[in-house]
């Protein structure tokens, strides 16, 4: 999530996106409809972490030309992360901008 006024990144705390930016002071509520913040457990792990999910802020994320499998429509949104080790390639995760089909490219 991106600043409004000074286009810095913002950040969740207390309830509220709070911009980084120490000069702008912008904030916005978290409860706006376009975000949840999710619990995450993991069995090996003691400590609960709060991650946040932003379903619906798709203003950010590249778009790119390609086929969804599921629909056929020729338009995603795409990101890349590394799911594997650092030595191999990172795998690119697609999501049709028509049906909201996810897929991933190794």
């Amino acid at each position: 999530m991106f600043c409004p006024k000074c286009q810095t990144l913002m950040f969740p705390k207390n309830g509220k996106f709070i911009c980084s930016n120490s000069n702008c002071g912008y904030e916005r509520d978290l409860n706006t409809g376009e975000t949840d913040v999710t619990l995450i457990a993991n069995p090996n792990k003691k400590k609960v972490i709060d991650t946040l999910v932003l379903e619906n802020v798709t203003e950010t994320i590249p778009k790119t030309k390609v086929d969804c499998p599921k629909c056929g429509h020729r338009e995603a949104l795409w990101i890349m992360r590394q799911t594997r080790a650092a030595d191999e390639p990172t795998t690119r995760i697609y999501r049709c901008t028509s049906c909201n089909y996810t897929w991933r490219e190794y």
